[in-house]
């Protein structure tokens, strides 16, 4: 009886045991382990152990980096003030805000980088904002740095909006038409191609470049990866044959008056963070600095609006300046999600088996920030090269910027991509926003990215949710 017993027992325990065993494997069905091994140790923290920040919410991309001491984080919050409040037109009580215009596309930094994060192309019938035009003459011409010739009359960069009495240059307005296509397992899907008019007819023979406001969160540590590096990975003339030909922009900097390797911007047409934020400050709000001390006025705009009273010379201080630039280098990167689901992990197999990782290289160690130490000596995964590729002319611009042609472009880093939703309500990708979702913006892929593409195109429908669920979790 008792061996009966016990026998009774076991065969309830076992029962109990499977049962529960089943519902768990009911209630997560990415519970297979077979691709665990691809988790790499520390992945999650996208900018190291002193750059990272767990914080999947709104405010995910503007947060300070760990560990500032109370002195840091008071440039840290004056800096965040300079970018987020508006300036104001002079004359005005708020002297060190005032000096806006004559021309702009927004009254301040986060105008075009809501919360931090990403722009947008406009919706229809409305002003574009957080996606601006960069012009520059006909035929390439280049200046002395080798950096595009500004339109005589109307500069580097399209300005929609300006000061009463004063005359903005005009809008662009965006139609789309649908391009459809087919995956090989029969999926449909479609893409939207954009056309770009101008309610300014002066603009319709200029080269131009369309650009969405990329997230605020990340440069600063781009700045400390090492030159050399990024440069290991170049390969101009495809040497390997591999298809691949990653090359280097080389930009002027205006801070240190020679050309060096550029980093920052859709062409790495900028060379770092300090020159970005004094770009944007004269080219998107009219605000002048020691390193651009002219108004962005030209031609017939400089006789007319040359005399208008200013906020100074320069009208931002070069104190307020580096605290601006102080805040954008100290924003940390959320941290990735899901870096243990099985499909997640399944989604970076395939990611690097067909070959995306040889541009959106995943790691990179900073070295010696000129000036920030707490950025040195972090293990970064920004998923990029910081290198040019041809992507074909579906992409193309056919704007050359400085070593860049019209269809190379930099490859955009994918850390915190899956995030923008989040933060910003869109999911609007590539560097006009054309794409309307990741997927989108691996089918416009061509140029260098045809074969990947192409392999990715062949998985089934799976696999590539499998890879999309991958770059989300980035």
């Amino acid at each position: 009886m008792r061996i009966v017993k016990y026998i009774k027992i076991s065969l309830i325990l076992l029962i109990v045991s499977w049962t529960i065993i089943q519902c768990k494997k009911e209630s997560n069905p990415n519970n297979n382990d077979s691709y665990q091994s691809y988790y790499e140790d520390g992945e999650e923290y996208t900018a190291g152990l002193n750059g990272t920040v767990f914080d999947a919410s709104i405010n995910a991309f503007n947060n300070q980096i760990p560990g500032l001491n109370d002195s840091d984080q008071s440039d840290f919050i004056v800096g965040n003030s300079f970018n987020r409040n508006n300036w104001v037109i002079a004359p005005s009580s708020t002297k060190q805000r005032d000096g806006l215009g004559p021309l702009y596309n927004a009254l301040s930094c986060s105008g075009c980088h809501d919360l931090d994060g990403r722009g947008r192309p406009p919706y229809p019938g409305e002003k574009s904002t957080s996606l601006v035009v960069r012009l520059s003459q006909a035929g390439g011409l280049t200046g002395i740095h080798g950096q595009p010739l500004p339109l005589t009359d109307y500069g580097d960069q399209l300005n929609n909006k300006s000061i009463p009495d004063v005359d903005h240059e005009g809008e662009v307005i965006i139609t789309y038409q649908e391009s459809a296509g087919q995956y090989p397992d029969g999926t449909k899907y479609s893409l939207r191609i954009p056309k770009y008019t101008f309610t300014n007819g002066a603009l319709s023979n200029a080269l131009f470049s369309p650009r969405v406001a990329p997230k605020m969160a990340g440069p600063g540590f781009v700045d400390a990866i090492p030159d050399n590096s990024i440069l290991a990975n170049a390969d101009e003339f495809d040497l390997n044959q591999d298809g691949i030909s990653g090359k280097p922009n080389y930009v002027w900097d205006y801070f240190l008056n020679k050309k060096v390797l550029g980093k920052i911007g859709w062409k790495s047409n900028i060379p770092n963070v300090k020159n970005q934020v004094a770009h944007a400050f004269l080219n998107d709000i009219g605000i002048t600095s020691t390193q651009f001390p002219e108004e962005n006025l030209y031609g017939n705009q400089i006789i007319n609006y040359g005399n208008l009273p200013n906020g100074g010379t320069p009208e931002i201080s070069d104190y307020l300046l580096f605290q601006v630039y102080y805040y954008t280098t100290h924003l940390a990167m959320p941290a990735r999600r899901d870096y243990k689901d099985n499909s997640v992990l399944k989604g970076k197999m395939l990611f690097n088996k067909i070959g995306c990782n040889k541009c959106h290289i995943s790691t990179f160690t900073t070295s010696n920030h000129p000036e920030f130490p707490d950025l040195n000596n972090q293990k970064i995964h920004p998923y990029s090269d910081f290198l040019l590729h041809d992507m074909g002319p579906g992409l193309s611009d056919n704007r050359p910027d400085y070593d860049a042609s019209g269809q190379e472009w930099r490859t955009s880093p994918l850390w915190g991509l899956g995030l923008v939703k989040v933060v910003n309500n869109h999911t609007f990708l590539l560097h006009d926003g054309r794409a309307r979702n990741t997927e989108e913006a691996i089918l416009w892929h061509a140029g260098e990215a045809s074969t990947i593409k192409t392999l990715f195109m062949s998985l089934s429908k799976s696999e590539r949710e499998a890879i999309i669920r991958f770059v989300e979790s980035l």
